[in-house]
């Protein structure tokens, strides 16, 4: 199998010599972004570049949350209306929903768009955006088949274009299935991987890990990438690199420390320490590693108790303009270790700790249900 990177050399000199029309490859742009694909001048910016805004979707439902999606909406709405006080934020929700949205999340720096959804994760269903070397804006989807044909998602399969074409961004679809909470970069060409996820036959059948790599290197701009095993199902992701390990800024990496050794987590998490500490970046640097655990004691609530879904951890944080918003879980101690973390870490940041049990528990986080534009 040929490249993308073989590929979109060939169709950039043919484009270039006039023999091949752009919009043959789905865009009057493309032949920039194929060039700048082929020149290494596209990158995907780490998630501290400022956010031109932040976009989330109002679109839980009792066939996926029961009797909870009420408050799963309330709670929708707490971190919107949390993270408009920073930055401007799209809501995409149903034109049914539209009143409760606006009331639920706020107007305050809020704008709405109606549409179909399944569900609520936007960092998984949304464009990543990319810059090309001209201020160019790109949006790659990923063609999200519900984390490898878990949950209904037909509708949400179609939220990568919507959000590219609001942005007024090139759109880019990849040949790969996979999720954008799969992904994390440090804005100068290094990533940090879970083959649990990608390197997975409920979404690449027949990718090698090379290949995959190929293909994510070409339509990311990325010149590393640091492979972590992850788990494969033990919760609906197949393990996400979000609730793993997460960049601060280039060679900074915080990373999960499960400390039950009860937990399937335990021993994943030490095997993750290990390799990020003998790692370097795309620039050959050793990253230094700081060690977050998740939270020993919970709430007794209805989300948490007898729910094995329940997703406690804290590296699920998202980073918007003048905040780090964080969750936290009712144990006072780890609490606190999380946020005076993330405040030496963040220091010109202001770091806000929200109570978001209901969503996850449905396995999720702030990180899993917000996705960004970068400012050009």
């Amino acid at each position: 199998m040929a490249t993308r990177r073989q590929f979109i050399t060939q169709a950039s000199s043919l484009i270039g010599l006039g023999l091949v029309s752009p919009l043959v490859f789905g865009s009057s742009n493309l032949s920039s972004w194929l060039g700048n694909a082929a020149d290494g001048d596209l990158y995907m910016p780490e998630e501290e570049h400022p956010h031109l805004r932040t976009f989330m979707a109002f679109g839980a439902q009792s066939s996926n949350w029961r009797d909870w999606t009420p408050d799963v909406q309330a709670c929708l709405g707490l971190v919107a209306s949390t993270i408009a006080a920073y930055e401007p934020v799209t809501i995409l929700c149903r034109e049914d929903e539209l009143d409760l949205a606006r009331e639920l999340c706020g107007t305050h720096n809020t704008r709405f768009i109606t549409t179909d959804l399944d569900d609520i994760w936007m960092r998984d269903i949304s464009a990543n955006f990319v810059i090309g070397r001209h201020g160019e804006v790109g949006a790659v989807d990923f063609n999200f088949n519900g984390w490898g044909g878990k949950q209904e998602h037909d509708m949400d399969a179609r939220v990568a274009r919507l959000v590219a074409n609001d942005a007024h961004a090139e759109y880019i679809r990849s040949e790969l299935t996979g999720e954008g909470g799969g992904i994390e970069v440090d804005g100068q060409g290094t990533a940090i991987l879970n083959e649990s996820c990608w390197v997975n036959a409920n979404r690449n059948p027949g990718w090698s890990r090379s290949q995959i790599e190929d293909e994510l290197k070409a339509v990311l701009g990325l010149k590393k990438i640091i492979w972590l095993p992850g788990i494969k199902g033990k919760d609906i992701t197949d393990a996400h690199v979000d609730f793993y390990a997460r960049f601060v800024k280039p060679g900074v990496v915080i990373a999960n420390l499960d400390n039950d050794p009860s937990s399937y987590d335990y021993a994943v998490t030490r095997t993750h320490l290990d390799i990020l500490r003998s790692a370097t970046d795309a620039n050959g640097h050793p990253l230094t590693i700081h060690a977050l655990p998740p939270p020993e004691r919970l709430r007794k609530n209805r989300f948490i108790n007898g729910n094995d879904a329940f997703a406690a951890g804290y590296i699920n944080f998202v980073v918007v303009r003048g905040a780090v918003i964080a969750p936290e879980f009712g144990d006072a101690h780890a609490d606190k270790y999380c946020k005076d973390l993330l405040h030496s870490l963040y220091p010109s940041h202001r770091i806000i700790q929200l109570n978001i049990d209901p969503i996850a528990a449905g396995g999720g986080g702030i990180h899993c249900v917000t996705h960004h534009q970068p400012q050009v």
